[in-house]
């Protein structure tokens, strides 16, 4: 039997109802032998699914099914792990009452991924206020996932990293005013935002020896202290103790010129201070074809590096290509 066919499905979750997620699902199973897609589950509402196909004009085979159960039926049918509930096909159209099936899809796909019945997570986008009806008390999906993975209410510390192909950035501090950055800054932070990152891209990617290098907050990387403190007085002195203890760090590093590729090739991932700084330059280079990868988590989880996209949703004009990028680095990820 090829290797390929003896693999675990991959889970996906398919997020928002009202949304895109659906679609590319849908779309890339449809196109699942042009892209030689490995087999993968899909952890959602049944009929809805049936529903958006027979909107998309896709003439697809559905099966309800286990992740044991998938591998066998990729080829003819999509497999779908069922979760019940009353999900309106209405695109753009958010219906509270879709909430819980949303949460439980994914409770169930991350469930599965821990007990080694699936091999690695992709999430479609959700929206988190059409979830709150439900109970949702998290500020977003990651943080979800990092409960779900939780040990005795020890919960992981989530990392974000976007990723296209050699390219990885990840952002020491995400969804915070630019003015707030410099005070969430701190030694205690890099040390152990770059002892995750370091740590997965050894064990996710296989990255033997990973060159990390760390972007300065201050034009020109303060230059010496006179555009500013916090390369000296923090940022340096991280480097410097993350060096002590073996791990291959370089900076600060100079934001206006080490995204340029052939720079940022010599690092397997470059951490930025502040979202922008890192997702900016991921962005201009691979704008729908970039992936949102969790680092910290005890299982692999990668996502479109998307939203929700009300307005092409049900439509069929939705890039694919965020998705099938998500797709296939869980895939080779989770080979590793």
């Amino acid at each position: 039997m090829d290797k390929k066919q003896t693999l675990l499905p991959l889970a996906i979750s398919f997020g928002e109802p009202a949304g895109i997620g659906s679609d590319l699902i849908l779309s890339l199973y449809k196109k699942r032998k042009k892209y030689a897609l490995p087999a993968f589950i899909v952890y959602g509402n049944l009929e809805f699914l049936k529903n958006r196909a027979k909107r998309l004009g896709l003439d697809i085979d559905f099966v309800d099914c286990k992740p044991q159960e998938a591998n066998d039926n990729f080829a003819s049918a999509l497999p779908v792990f069922n979760i019940d509930g009353e999900i309106f096909d209405s695109p753009a159209q958010i219906n509270t009452q879709s909430a819980p099936v949303v949460i439980k899809a994914i409770k169930e796909a991350v469930a599965d991924v821990k007990a080694k019945k699936c091999r690695a997570i992709i999430t479609a986008p959700i929206h988190k206020e059409a979830l709150y009806s439900a109970g949702f008390k998290y500020p977003g999906h990651t943080e979800f996932l990092a409960s779900l993975c939780a040990k005795n209410a020890d919960a992981p510390t989530p990392i974000m990293m976007l990723a296209h192909e050699k390219y990885r950035a990840v952002p020491l501090t995400i969804h915070i005013a630019l003015k707030d950055v410099p005070a969430q800054i701190s030694f205690e932070k890099i040390i152990k935002t770059a002892l995750i990152v370091e740590q997965d891209l050894k064990n996710k990617f296989n990255i033997k020896n990973p060159r990390i290098g760390i972007v300065g907050l201050n034009p020109h990387a303060g230059e010496n202290g006179t555009i500013g403190v916090e390369e000296k007085t923090i940022i340096e002195p991280a480097i410097s103790e993350l060096q002590k203890r073996g791990i291959n760090a370089i900076g600060p590093l100079v934001a206006d010129t080490i995204f340029y590729p052939p720079h940022w090739e010599q690092y397997d991932c470059i951490i930025g201070m502040y979202h922008d700084q890192a997702l900016i330059p991921i962005k201009t280079l691979a704008f729908d074809k970039g992936v949102n990868i969790t680092l910290g988590l005890p299982i692999i989880r990668t996502s479109p590096d998307h939203g929700t996209a009300f307005d092409l949703a049900g439509s069929g004009k939705a890039s694919i290509n965020s998705m099938l990028a998500a797709i296939l680095q869980a895939d080779e990820m989770s080979k590793t």
